[in-house]
């Protein structure tokens, strides 16, 4: 008995039609290729995203890390110990609070994450040519403009959804950026 009521006014969806289907399932896809392209340098798409906001400032102890990038402390000191043990990164106490560490990319993990950088590039191109540039473009500003609006959603819950082409999504009301909304400590999946 898979449909309790063949005749219902609702239809049930494909899996393939579901917004929450088709993002897992990109960032798994995406996430393999990136896998495959990094794993004769020993790392994986989860460790570029780690190093990615380390060299990129946003975030500067391995607490900042876990938070910008939506992982459990847990799981992140266990990251961080494999690649602090393969000295990509460094961890020091924090000239500001004790009881953190502050983390860093070695002069060995500067070359390494460039590197890495440039694969997970390519793999992220191969991934999104079926778009064509400016598809891939619109499919990132697209993903930025959603995700800006749950942030804000979630930082003020009685306020309504935006939709597009209100007043605060024209280009003069431009939402906050991605980075800004991760500094504002939002945390968010890995990608």
């Amino acid at each position: 008995m898979s449909k309790p009521n063949p005749g219902a006014a609702d239809p049930v969806r494909a899996h393939d039609d579901v917004l929450g289907y088709l993002l897992k399932h990109a960032h798994l896809a995406l996430e393999q290729r990136t896998d495959a392209a990094l794993a004769d340098i020993g790392l994986t798409a989860r460790d570029l995203g780690v190093l990615r906001v380390i060299a990129g400032g946003e975030a500067r102890s391995q607490q900042e890390v876990a938070t910008v990038l939506g992982v459990d402390r847990t799981s992140m000191v266990a990251l961080l110990d494999a690649l602090e043990h393969r000295g990509i990164v460094a961890r020091r106490p924090s000239e500001r609070d004790r009881r953190r560490n502050a983390v860093e990319l070695t002069q060995d993990g500067w070359s390494l994450f460039q590197r890495a950088e440039q694969r997970s590039t390519r793999a992220e191109l191969a991934f999104t040519a079926v778009l064509g540039d400016a598809g891939g473009a619109e499919l990132r500003r697209a993903l930025k403009a959603a995700l800006d609006a749950s942030a804000r959603s979630q930082a003020d819950p009685g306020g309504a959804p935006e939709l597009a082409g209100t007043p605060s999504s024209s280009p003069e009301g431009s939402p906050p950026s991605p980075r800004s909304a991760v500094t504002s400590h939002e945390q968010r999946p890995s990608a």
